[in-house]
């Protein structure tokens, strides 16, 4: 179960955010396994003030409009798995807006799968 926050800069057309939400997803399912159906996305778009990035971080320089994914999951997947996610991700971005794949930071928050409940007050994962 993926959680995804997608944090954009204002002014991104329904269309653009659709197709992001759907090739995060598509990325999340070919390259970590995620079931096709665990589909769950909160999209926010920010003004400018309110997303505060590093102009240079890492060597990597950050300018125009930037965007963070914020993925919460279930552990256990390899570094490579992640490495793949990441790249995959950022490459949908310029593919789809004008946010360019420096731009675009990823952080991934790994959980126990005790952690969920999908409804009816219940821990589904728990157990398993």
């Amino acid at each position: 179960m993926p959680l995804v926050r997608i944090e954009l800069p204002q002014g991104l057309t329904p269309i653009e955010k659709q197709a992001l939400s759907d090739s995060i997803h598509r990325a999340m399912v070919e390259t970590v396994n995620v079931p096709e159906q665990d589909k769950f996305q909160i999209i926010r778009e920010h003004e400018p003030a309110d997303l505060v990035i590093a102009e240079e971080y890492l060597g990597i320089k950050h300018h125009g409009p930037t965007a963070i994914v914020q993925i919460f999951l279930n552990e256990g997947r390899s570094t490579a798995l992640k490495q793949a996610l990441y790249q995959r991700i950022a490459e949908s971005f310029p593919q789809h807006t004008p946010i360019r794949i420096a731009d675009v930071i990823i952080n991934l928050v790994e959980v126990k799968k005790e952690n969920w409940s999908f409804g009816n007050g219940l821990a589904q994962y728990a157990g398993q």
